[in-house]
């Protein structure tokens, strides 16, 4: 699916721009196979007797661990091109986990349920702050994969999954304030893909390789790509 000597080609000429242009394109079609799995999912839980509260778990169960991933991955790709000390490591693992996972899993949902108006009139939208209302679990998660990035900074991520468990984290957001009552509207199931796709696309399938390599000095492509065998 990826070619790794174009990459590294684009990357080492063009630098960062390029890099990210390149993981857009080709994160492209398994983010939005992705974003219509979640329709599957989102039609089961909307017109089915399943409990509303299942949502919060599967978003509390998704969340940190898309979370623990992304710090894996993040801190790993700092540590091979940059030797840095542990007051960096840490910030660019926590901020590029819990920061770009907060925007891609709570945030971007959260605006979207807001302006779009996708959330049930009868449940209140609630931004669902990982980092602050599970502390005592994404956070941990967060600095145990900050010590796995730095540990094992050859260990290998499957990006495939780290895609899937954010799109979930996502879409569970956005069922928590659509509801289980089998009224979702048309316009509404049609506006799930779109919204996990921008969600989960630029956040998730560049966070973890570009924003460690802009605090590095050098530029050089990561050993193998997305897999991630670091």
């Amino acid at each position: 699916m990826f070619d790794e000597e174009r990459e590294e080609e684009l990357v080492q000429s063009n630098g960062v721009l390029k890099g990210i242009t390149y993981e857009l394109r080709e994160h492209a079609p398994f983010t939005f196979f992705g974003a219509i799995s979640g329709v599957a999912v989102a039609l089961i839980f909307l017109y089915t007797p399943i409990p509303h509260k299942i949502s919060h778990v599967l978003f509390a169960t998704f969340h940190p661990g898309h979370v623990f991933l992304s710090a894996v991955v993040t801190t790993a790709m700092f540590r091979l091109h940059g030797k840095r000390g542990i007051l960096a490591t840490l910030l660019v693992g926590y901020i590029g986990s819990v920061g770009i996972g907060t925007l891609s899993d709570s945030l971007i949902p959260y605006l979207s349920e807001r302006l779009l108006e996708l959330h049930d009139p009868a449940v209140q939208a609630e931004m669902h702050l990982g980092f602050i209302e599970e502390w005592y679990l994404v956070n941990p998660l967060a600095l145990l994969g900050i010590a796995v990035g730095s540990w094992r900074p050859g260990t290998k991520i499957p990006h495939a999954g780290h895609v899937l468990l954010s799109t979930w984290a996502s879409l569970f957001h956005m069922l928590m304030a659509i509801g289980h009552e089998g009224q979702a509207s048309t316009v509404t199931i049609v506006l799930i893909p779109v919204v996990l796709f921008v969600a989960v696309w630029a956040p998730c399938c560049t966070g973890d390789i570009i924003f460690p390599l802009i605090f590095t000095k050098t530029r050089r492509r990561p050993a193998v790509r997305t897999g991630t065998k670091l």
